[in-house]
């Protein structure tokens, strides 16, 4: 007797738009093998392997708590330790970067997939984002252990993090959909991303506290919609110290949000030119 599959796939006209979204889901499967992979291969045939998601972010932080809490002065956040204001931002800033990074440059290294299957191609750079977490996760070890070296006990804020985590993956998506569709006929951006990244660091309230800015600017600052992502975590690892200025973070919720939908509209809309242009 002839099994029944679970779901048939129907090649006929218009399909693939009507049940594209249904399709992400039934591809699941798809995403959690592509992601898998990715961690597999993130930190093979590397010296110390999963370490330099630890020594990077590390050196980050100890070069700007020296540059901008010793030499430039600057205060921090209440009583907070500056190496702990700097590695708060430091978290988000590198979950990020790396998931812009690896999503912008997805389809590129996925190029053999494309032409072979339908299936959503959206599943790529969404499943590229995985490995960034998985980064992120072993960072914020490096947190624990100076919370406990600096006897900091954070307060009840700490149990809204998953909801700044998800913003933070949520401002890399949507300019990454865009990105990595624009790669594919563009090969000049996967040079211009680093450099991108590189000048988001600086302009980002990472090194220094965004309290810093002039009440008259604030606003203006918050344009950068890490402003609100790096803030909000401040708020929930350091507690009150740390405050979120509420019209600032509306303002970047609504970029982040018009960033996402703009990247999933023009992802949708290059889609189809994939196959015949990587």
């Amino acid at each position: 007797m002839k099994e029944c599959n679970d779901y048939d796939l129907v090649n006929e006209p218009g399909h693939m738009e009507r049940h594209y979204w249904e399709d992400l889901w039934r591809f699941r499967e798809l995403f959690f093998v592509l992601a898998l992979r990715d961690i597999a291969v993130r930190y093979k045939q590397t010296i110390i392997g999963v370490l330099w998601a630890v020594i990077r972010p590390f050196l980050t932080m100890v070069v700007f708590t020296v540059i901008f809490g010793r030499l430039a002065k600057l205060p921090s956040d209440g009583g907070t330790p500056y190496a702990l204001l700097v590695f708060a931002a430091l978290l988000p800033w590198t979950l990020f970067s790396n998931a812009l990074s690896e999503s912008s440059n997805s389809l590129i290294i996925n190029s053999n997939l494309i032409g072979k299957v339908y299936f959503p191609r959206m599943i790529i750079p969404a499943a590229s984002v995985v490995t960034a977490f998985i980064d992120f996760f072993i960072s914020f070890i490096i947190l624990i252990g100076m919370m406990i070296y600096y006897q900091f006990v954070p307060t009840w804020h700490i149990l809204l993090l998953p909801c700044f985590i998800i913003l933070a993956l949520t401002a890399s998506l949507g300019p990454g959909l865009w990105i990595t569709a624009l790669n594919v006929k563009y090969r000049d951006f996967r040079y211009i991303i680093p450099f991108v990244v590189q000048f988001g660091l600086y302009i980002s309230p990472v090194g220094f506290s965004s309290q810093i800015v002039p009440d008259k600017w604030r606003l203006l600052y918050s344009l950068n919609p890490m402003v609100g992502v790096i803030d909000g975590f401040r708020w929930c690892i350091l507690g009150g110290e740390s405050l979120i200025y509420v019209p600032g973070f509306i303002l970047s919720l609504a970029i982040i949000t018009c960033f996402l939908w703009l990247g999933v509209y023009r992802f949708r809309k290059m889609e189809k030119t994939f196959a015949d242009l990587i």
